[in-house]
């Protein structure tokens, strides 16, 4: 935002660098090393008068960052230039390592404002993914569906425990794509099939000239007869896998293409040269993009022409990667809560057989809780099943934990 200018106007003529303190610390052997490159760091800084701001990436690493045998650590060198405002510096650590580091270190964390950045929102991940998006495309040499962003984000959300968005959310984006990517450039399993087959019948037709027999000859008569058939479907798939591969590279370079094409044309309106953006904005961008186009949909319908390679990450690409994950079956995930919800009777009357009174009562509170009819303050529900053993008690509650959180222990 710097360097597009979208900035208060007292940051428009900032410099933004990082500062990397493991090639800082790398190689300093000897007592006094270290702080002196810090300090021609600092110094260079305070020369700038103002107009460099310091990023440092992991900041809790500071806290004793090069203290060795009596020597001063990072975070001592920078205090004096924080408090003098010499150094304009900004940090980003986690909230744990903020706590067990740099909480401890009092001048240290009073000479920083924090700021404390929240996990986005499911909606606001699907904004960063569909930022990103060209991005992934262009590396991967697939494209990614709308669908396939909305579902990374919700399945993330839902599923994946352990991780924050909007990370978790990018992971699954890329891991698909990959996925997808080596399926592509791997042979077809309809042609890999028949490749394997025709390879056993050439072993099978050399063993048969060898027999004089009546039989073998018919039978060698009749493989020879296969064989050519075979080759010949063999053929006409490898080139439809051929031709699909080619499409797809080309494509792909004229991906490339285009995001030079709007790296030149950011670069062109920064420096006025507009001759240069006009070209570029009104000519080559809108003939590349249209290129592209017809590359990705040949047949100008949107439909595929039943394709032998899946270029496109779909839902369901996404909930296999959950599934591998998490452990979790795909259909359980694709299936919409409202749905599951609505089914949620006859799913536990599947475990738990002639008990319908418990099942639609737990059924019922697990429904108005979901809706929001409910005191989010308060438990879903109280019940106790009362009855004899083996009539179901603790078979419908370990049901009701797998319908909830896909596990019987829950």
């Amino acid at each position: 935002r710097i360097v597009n200018g979208d900035v208060p106007e007292s940051l428009k003529s900032k410099t933004l660098l990082s500062l990397d303190m493991g090639a800082l610390i790398a190689g300093a052997k000897y007592r006094g090393e270290f702080e002196e490159r810090l300090k021609a760091v600092l110094n260079e800084i305070s020369s700038a008068n103002g107009q460099i701001i310091l990023f440092i990436d992991e900041m809790h690493t500071l806290v004793g960052a090069g203290k060795a045998d009596g020597a001063m650590d990072a975070s001592n060198l920078l205090k004096p230039a924080l408090a003098r405002g010499e150094l304009h510096c900004v940090g980003a650590t986690t909230l744990d390592e903020y706590r067990k580091h740099v909480e401890k270190d009092a001048a240290l964390a009073r000479r920083f404002q924090p700021v404390f950045v929240d996990e986005p929102t499911v909606e606001d991940t699907i904004s960063i993914l569909r930022g990103l998006k060209e991005k992934y495309e262009l590396h991967h040499g697939i494209r990614i569906s709308d669908a396939a962003i909305v579902a990374a984000s919700t399945l993330s959300k839902r599923y994946i425990a352990d991780r924050f968005l909007p990370d978790k959310a990018i992971d699954l984006i890329d891991e698909a794509a990959a996925r997808l990517r080596m399926a592509a450039e791997s042979k077809p399993e309809e042609l890999d099939e028949l490749d394997r087959r025709i390879m056993q019948l050439k072993i099978e037709r050399e063993a048969l000239k060898k027999e004089t027999d009546d039989g073998s000859k018919t039978r060698l008569a009749r493989l020879e007869q296969e064989l050519a058939d075979l080759e010949e479907q063999a053929n006409g798939l490898s080139a439809r896998w051929q031709a699909e591969k080619e499409r797809m590279q080309g494509s792909q370079k004229l991906k490339e293409e285009l995001d030079k094409a709007r790296t030149d044309l950011d670069l062109a309106q920064r420096s006025g040269n507009l001759a240069r953006a006009g070209e570029l904005a009104y000519g080559v961008i809108p003939d590349l993009e249209r290129r592209i186009k017809a590359a990705d949909d040949p047949n100008g319908d949107g439909k595929p022409d039943n394709p032998m390679v899946e270029e496109v990450v779909t839902p369901s690409h996404i909930a296999q990667v959950v599934s591998r994950w998490t452990g979790i079956p795909v259909d359980r995930m694709l299936e919409g809560e409202r749905d599951k919800l609505l089914k949620m009777e006859e799913t536990l009357s599947k475990r738990v057989i002639g008990q319908p009174e418990a099942v639609e009562a737990v059924a019922k509170a697990v429904r108005r809780s979901r809706a929001g009819l409910q005191d989010p303050n308060r438990p879903i529900g109280s019940f106790m099943f009362l009855g004899p053993t083996g009539v179901g008690k603790t078979e419908l509650t370990k049901a009701l934990a797998s319908f909830l959180f896909d596990d019987d222990t829950a």
